[in-house]
C-alpha cells in the first residue's frame, strides 16, 4: 500500500525493535526518523492468553505503550490497533468508538488498557477492527473455509456470535488515509455488515460456488475455548464509514483468489496438525500482520 502511494517505508520484526526494549525504541526512532509508525505487533492467542495473561499484556499494552510514548515526545505520528473483544456483546447492537469497555477475557483486557493509556496520553491513531480476511494471507477464517470445501471438507463455526469481517486491503488503505491526516483518538475500521461466523462461511461457500450445507453452525459454547467472546460485538462508526460494505469486499476477496494459482492440495498443510475449528486464528485482531511498519516521507 506504501509503494502504490509512493510512501518510502522501513519494515521491522522484533530484533530490530522489541517493544519491551526502551532504550532500542530511542535508537531506532532517532536514527530512521520518520513521520510515522504503525504498531502492528502484538500478542494475537486469544485462549492462550489466559493463562499468560501478564506476556499478553507486556505485548498488547505495555509494548504499545512505551512505544506511543517515544513517539508522542517526538511529535511522530503513530497507529496501533485494537479489537472488537474490548466489548461484552450486551449492547445488542453495534458498537461505535464512544461505547465503553468491557471486556471478557485477557486479550480484551490487553486492548482495553493500551486504548485508555494512548487516550490519556492524547497522541497518535488507535484503530479498532475485527475478524480479518484477506486472499494475500493464508491464516484467516476466509482462507481456511475455502481451503476446506475446496477439498470436501465440512467447516463448522460458531452461528451465535456476531462480528464485522474486516477485508485487510481495506484496513490498510482507510488507516493510511487516517495516519496521513493525523486523525488521533479511536476509530473503528470495519466493514459495512454483521453476520455470524457461520453466515460468513456461508456466503464465502456461495461466493466461490460450494454447498453452503457443508458449513455447520454451531454454538459457541460447543468449541471448548478457554476464553470468553462477546455474543455480540458488531463494529460501526460514529466518526465516519470509511469501508465499503462487507459484500463488496467479499466480491474483491474472490477475484483475486480465483485470479491466483491457488492450490487447496498444496496449502492443506497450513491446517494439518492444528484444529480444524476455524477461530483459534480468525478472531484474532493483528493476524498475520508484520511485526512493526515505520512509514517515511
Amino acid at each position: 500500500a506504501c509503494e502504490w502511494r509512493g510512501l518510502d517505508y522501513v519494515l521491522t520484526d522484533r530484533r530490530m525493535l522489541p517493544l519491551d526494549d526502551a532504550s532500542a525504541i530511542t535508537r531506532v526512532l532517532d536514527s530512521r526518523r520518520p513521520w510515522a509508525v504503525v504498531n502492528a505487533a502484538g500478542w494475537v492467542r486469544v485462549d492462550e492468553a489466559e493463562a499468560e495473561e501478564q506476556a499478553c499484556r507486556e505485548a498488547n499494552a505495555a509494548g504499545a505503550i512505551r512505544l506511543a510514548e517515544a513517539c508522542a515526545e517526538r511529535d511522530i505520528g503513530f497507529v496501533s490497533f485494537s479489537s472488537d473483544l474490548v466489548f461484552d456483546g450486551l449492547k445488542g447492537r453495534a458498537y461505535v468508538e464512544s461505547d465503553p469497555c468491557a471486556p471478557l477475557n485477557a486479550y480484551g483486557r490487553s486492548k482495553a488498557e493500551a486504548e485508555a493509556a494512548m487516550l490519556q496520553l492524547g497522541h497518535g491513531l488507535m484503530v479498532r477492527t475485527a475478524a480479518f480476511f484477506s486472499p494475500y494471507d493464508p491464516h484467516n477464517f476466509a482462507r481456511h473455509v475455502h481451503r476446506s470445501l475446496a477439498v470436501g471438507r465440512e467447516v463448522a463455526a460458531p452461528d451465535d456470535l456476531i462480528v464485522s469481517p474486516t477485508y485487510v486491503p481495506d484496513l490498510v488503505e482507510a488507516t493510511l488515509d487516517l495516519l496521513i491526516d493525523g486523525e488521533r483518538g479511536v476509530w473503528h475500521l470495519a466493514n459495512q455488515g454483521e453476520v455470524s461466523w457461520a453466515e460468513f462461511g456461508r456466503m464465502i461457500a456461495r461466493a466461490f460456488g460450494f454447498n453452503e450445507a457443508m458449513v455447520q453452525g454451531r454454538p459457541a459454547s460447543t468449541f471448548g475455548w478457554a476464553a470468553g467472546r462477546p455474543r455480540f460485538a458488531a463494529l460501526t462508526s460514529e466518526r465516519g464509514a470509511l469501508l465499503p460494505s462487507l459484500e463488496n469486499a467479499l466480491a474483491r476477496h474472490v477475484a483475486i483468489l480465483r485470479a491466483s494459482d491457488f492450490a487447496p492440495d498444496a496449502e492443506a498443510s497450513i491446517d494439518r496438525g492444528a484444529s480444524t475449528t476455524p477461530l483459534g486464528a480468525a478472531d484474532r485482531s493483528e493476524q498475520a500482520q508484520p511485526g512493526l511498519q515505520q512509514v517515511r516521507r
